[in-house]
């Protein structure tokens, strides 16, 4: 409840102000700032305050004090305005004041300018000291380069930044639904400053820079929590340095959200209650995997399990379940690390990946036992995780009595609602669906002719599609017989298996995603 200005103190003590005690929420500060002449940034932040809204006859601002009477004089006094004050956290204004009105709300542009003109003593040429690199990263301009960058990737729903050395140009790439973008590329004389300066972040060794290495990096952006994978290594230009965003806030811990359909998840569900067993879901790296292990642990989570996740790395932090992280460095692998978890008396128990046959055969022993086993492989689809299995060298007679069930998937981007418009593709494109005649005359298909909030894409968001091989009697037969993945993926055909394209086809028919996107992730049949 806004508090009514202009009665002198004593209307700040009212009952008013009693009611006032509750903080607006962060999402209803403004997202541009309120154009006041003459209102300085010092001004807020020392009476701390900020502008939500301004009206003909009123001015609605956000204060940490709100009986901070003489302030909301002066502001009257001013702008002939009345002032209405609403109770906010200081947190939360004191962020929104640096994002409106700090350096956090100059373009990028201007920061890489300011940059380029006030970093003086710094050439790509030559080996430059350790000492040398850390005091230009911590040069004011470099710092306020790095975070609007990463402000930047973290507001557009980036999953990554790329800051890649070529010979004469150093760029800066946002990985955005699946797809790389450029953005205004940083000076390459820049390029050290800033490598060092996310090195520095991520508590890396500067003065390395002839070998990979790893780090990880928390920061809070916009009341949020966020934490950063970095990644190093050397090229022929210099390092090259991936920052992975892992945005807890932007896990859809939804089966239906993600992409399920309505029959498969019905399936999914029945086959994730069954007490014993293994589950894998194959797909690519970024398809996906890990997204719907996670949500699938925590539709599962209940006080009466113990689950145990076995990661590399911990991409995201989950409530109530025991996450352990991979370190080869120290002999800590996936074999070593699930032959102790069996011993901490789990019911559920999630691999991040199996990769060896020592592996394989230690998930394979712990689905036997009594354990429900989640795990990922990369294969094309479903059928060929279980000839991968076999190929690792895991016995037939073993893998046929405890693989449940497998789960391909891949991403495809959703078309922009925002600028959705009827289109008739290709011919040649439709042919790809194998419509029936009927059918191709009333489909209707859609595109995104782009648009500001799309960022001129057309599309927005990434939905996933799904092949799922349910390991009945007949494909047990065929496991225990060694059969090819052809003859595996025939089987389960016959048996009404609807695979990666044709669940692909379903989303392009319903106006999801366009045939292109579809044909880009999956295989021909």
């Amino acid at each position: 409840m806004a508090l009514q200005a202009g009665q002198g103190p004593k209307g700040y003590f009212s009952q008013t102000w009693k009611n006032a005690m509750t903080p607006i929420p962060f999402s209803d500060y403004p997202k541009e700032p309120v154009v006041l002449n003459n209102l300085s940034e010092k001004m807020m932040r020392e009476s701390r305050f900020v502008p939500l809204e301004i009206g003909k006859d009123y001015l609605r601002v956000a204060m940490a004090d709100p009986g901070d009477f003489y302030t909301v004089e002066s502001l009257e006094m001013a702008y002939s305005l009345k002032v209405d004050v609403t109770f906010g956290k200081e947190s939360d204004i004191l962020d929104t004041i640096e994002r409106l009105h700090g350096a956090g709300s100059q373009s990028l542009e201007n920061i890489i300018e300011e940059a380029d003109k006030d970093i003086y003593d710094l050439s790509s040429e030559g080996v430059e000291d350790a000492d040398h690199l850390r005091d230009l990263a911590s040069e004011a301009p470099i710092i306020r380069l790095v975070n609007r960058l990463i402000l930047n990737a973290v507001e557009q729903k980036a999953s990554d930044i790329h800051f890649e050395p070529f010979e004469n140009v150093f760029k800066a790439r946002y990985r955005i639904d699946g797809v790389l973008h450029d953005v205004d590329s940083p000076p390459k004389r820049l390029q050290a400053a800033i490598i060092s300066r996310v090195k520095i972040m991520a508590k890396l060794d500067i003065a390395e820079r002839r070998l990979p290495q790893d780090g990880r990096i928390k920061l809070k952006i916009a009341d949020k929590e966020i934490d950063f994978r970095v990644s190093t290594i050397p090229t022929l230009y210099g390092e090259s340095l991936v920052m992975r965003i892992l945005d807890r806030g932007s896990l859809i811990l939804d089966l239906e959200k993600i992409g399920f359909p309505g029959g498969l998840l019905e399936k999914y569900m029945r086959l994730v209650k069954q007490p014993y067993g293994m589950i894998l879901v194959t797909g690519p790296t970024g398809s996906g995997k890990t997204s719907t292990l996670y949500t699938t642990l925590a539709k599962i989570n209940s006080p009466e399990n113990k689950i145990i996740t076995l990661e590399e790395p911990v991409e995201y932090q989950l409530d109530g379940v025991n996450q352990i992280q991979v370190n080869q460095k120290i002999g800590m692998t996936f074999a070593k690390g699930l032959r102790s978890i069996v011993r901490q008396d789990p019911d559920i128990i999630l691999v991040g990946e199996i990769r060896d046959r020592e592996t394989a055969e230690i998930a394979i022993q712990s689905a036997l036992t009594g354990h429900l086993l989640f795990s990922t492989l990369h294969t094309n689809d479903a059928a060929g995780a279980v000839t991968r299995l076999l190929d690792m060298g895991v016995e037939n007679f073993l893998l046929s009595s405890t693989l449940l069930g497998v789960l391909a998937q891949r991403l495809v981007r959703v078309i922009c609602s925002n600028c959705k418009e009827e289109i008739m593709p290709d011919g040649k494109l439709i042919k790809s669906m194998n419509l029936p005649p009927e059918e191709e005359k009333t489909i209707t298909f859609y595109e995104g002719k782009g648009c500001e909030e799309c960022r001129y894409t057309g599309f927005k968001g990434r939905t996933a599609i799904f092949e799922y091989l349910a390991v009945d009697d007949d494909i047990r037969r065929e496991i225990s017989k060694n059969s090819p993945t052809e003859t595996i993926k025939d089987v389960a055909l016959r048996k009404g298996m609807i695979t990666l394209r044709d669940d692909g086809w379903r989303k392009v028919r319903k106006g999801m995603t366009t045939i292109s996107e579809v044909l880009k992730v999956t295989l021909e049949k």
